[in-house]
């Protein structure tokens, strides 16, 4: 059964009463989408192997990275509007309008006659398919309820290898045919996934927090109780919730910051906020995964296979192997954290690298005696690569930048965390072809030393250091259980508000701080309600309560 909800939009929504359903609609939605991206994106990884492709262009190393790098180049490119697009037309207009231009794109890329064509065809698509992607990675990490929002999140980018492995198998089927239609037929299908992500816009509900913020109190109640409790608006649950976001939303009016992109620049702790969450796009871009995201058919040659249907069949085998490695991250992250799963696997990626670089350069000295074990031990330890990035680079570029921004910056950070991406993979899309082919194994090296300086900013500077909800809940050092006195001088110093279970305000930050029956703190920094840290985390719960009398229900 549907019910017509107010949109806010000139985008009807016809959404499911029962919430399951809407959740279920909302992940199916998140996987459709990352499934279209992971076309795109990665279409070009079996195009650069078909020789119909490279032939028909004639292609050398510098064209072959130029229409690779095309993508990224749109990517960049709608970075400055996609921001605005979403907080003034609201975020399933911009997921809409991003995918038509992706189709629209499909079609020119199809009918591509020179590179010329083709490369406005591909930064058309890069330039649709970033709107979209900042677009949808914003709505989701709103309007996910809390016990499903770090699976839908993350799987806006861990279907990503869906969609590699579907375009994977569309090139091998037509790699043996002559005619252009071998790199045409897939241009085509790329374009049928966005057509399907754009069918599930009518019936999912707006952002709840978007349509607060523009004054559709009602339909901003009517959303929440849809996703939360069968559309009931007098849930109790569904109208705290309803009265967070409100708050939340005020709390950060009234402090009057100038939220344009300039303005965040500004602001201290907007733009640490920004450069912190931005960051994972250029970390997920450079840590070495470009070259068999974009190059496998490079990469395997050095590595000693050079037959292109053993090629393509490696590209179909890598994305499936990718896939469950990402769903892995995943639950990593929820039981490990952001940063610690992080750090992990980049000192992991760091010991592959060099692996790589050493068996590349043993089979470059002597490539006619080569031993097989050589050539698949190398290719192996390519594949454990890919798998170890995907645990955790592939789940926290769609995950950790909308978590960690606030809601009048979310967009903009998750933008940023695009443009850095789509910046870096501009450059090292260019490079990687002519590195390869001029330094073969001394490119691995050079990556590897670059991931030792990520994992060193990672330690110093991630997500911990930000605001006190969080150190909170990773107590450790000067802020662990040895050190009640300081840790609490910094909790008094912070705590902006404690509500209770309705969402009443009980206390502000003073002398008179009780204990309400579910806490819900709010830090000064980064203004994220932190309740499921204080349920989690019985060591701080344990420390409230040592130090906050309770509160007593009044009638």
């Amino acid at each position: 059964m549907l019910r017509k909800a107010e949109s806010g939009t000139w985008l009807p929504a016809y959404v499911p009463v029962s919430s399951n359903a809407v959740v279920i609609l909302l992940m199916t939605s998140s996987m459709a989408i990352s499934t279209t991206y992971g076309i795109y994106r990665s279409m070009l990884n079996g195009l650069n192997i078909l020789p119909a492709y490279i032939d028909y262009f004639d292609l050398n190393d510098t064209t072959k990275g130029l229409h690779t790098a095309a993508l990224f180049i749109g990517g960049c490119l709608a970075t400055p509007c996609s921001g605005l697009l979403c907080d003034r037309f609201g975020r399933r207009p911009a997921i809409f309008w991003g995918s038509l231009i992706a189709i629209a794109s499909m079609a020119i890329q199809t009918a591509a006659q020179n590179v010329a064509m083709f490369i406005v065809a591909r930064v058309l698509v890069g330039f649709g398919t970033a709107i979209a992607n900042i677009a949808s990675g914003t709505y989701l990490s709103e309007t996910f309820p809390n016990t499903w929002r770090l699976w839908g999140v993350s799987m806006l980018n861990n279907f990503y290898y869906v969609g590699a492995l579907i375009i994977a198998v569309i090139t091998l089927s037509t790699s043996s045919w002559e005619s252009s239609w071998a790199w045409r037929l897939p241009s085509v299908a790329q374009g049928m996934f966005s057509v399907f992500s754009i069918g599930f816009l009518p019936f999912i509900p707006e952002s709840p927090r978007w349509l607060a913020y523009r004054g559709h109190h009602e339909a901003a109640q009517l959303a929440v109780a849809l996703v939360s409790s069968n559309g009931n608006i007098e849930d109790p649950a569904s109208n705290v919730l309803y009265e967070q976001i409100v708050k939340g939303i005020e709390l950060e009016r009234s402090q009057k910051l100038n939220m344009t992109i300039w303005g965040i620049v500004k602001d201290p702790v907007a733009r640490r906020r920004l450069l912190i969450g931005s960051s994972t796009g250029i970390f997920a871009s450079t840590a070495g995964n470009v070259i068999a995201t974009f190059y496998l058919g490079a990469e395997l040659k050095t590595a000693g296979i050079t037959n292109i249907k053993s090629q393509l069949k490696a590209n179909i085998v890598l994305n499936a192997w990718c896939l469950p490695c990402a769903l892995a991250g995943t639950q990593f992250i929820s039981r490990w954290g952001r940063k610690s799963t992080a750090i992990i696997t980049e000192a992991l990626l760091v010991a592959c690298l060099l692996t790589i670089g050493l068996l590349t350069k043993k089979y470059a000295e002597d490539p006619d005696h080569a031993s097989k074990a050589l050539v698949y031990g190398n290719v192996a330890v390519m594949f454990l690569f890919q798998g170890i990035y995907s645990v955790a680079w592939t789940p926290l570029f769609s995950l950790y930048p909308p978590e960690i921004a606030n809601f009048l910056i979310r967009t903009h950070t998750v933008a940023v965390t695009q443009l850095g991406q789509n910046l870096c993979g501009t450059i090292l899309v260019l490079v990687t072809p002519i590195a390869l082919q001029s330094i073969g194994w001394k490119m691995y090296i050079i990556n590897a030393s670059w991931d030792v300086a990520m994992v060193a900013l990672i330690v110093s500077c991630g997500h911990p250091r930000l605001c006190l909800c969080t150190r909170l809940t990773n107590s450790s050092g000067t802020f662990g259980l040895k050190s009640k006195g300081n840790l609490w001088k910094r909790l008094i110093r912070y705590l902006i508000l404690v509500v209770d279970s309705r969402g009443q305000l009980l206390v502000q930050t003073g002398k008179e701080i009780l204990w309400p029956t579910l806490p819900l703190l709010r830090c000064r920094l980064c203004l994220v309600d932190c309740d499921r840290f204080c349920r989690r985390d019985g060591r701080l719960r344990t420390l409230l309560k040592e130090k906050l009398p309770r509160h007593e229900e009044q009638d």
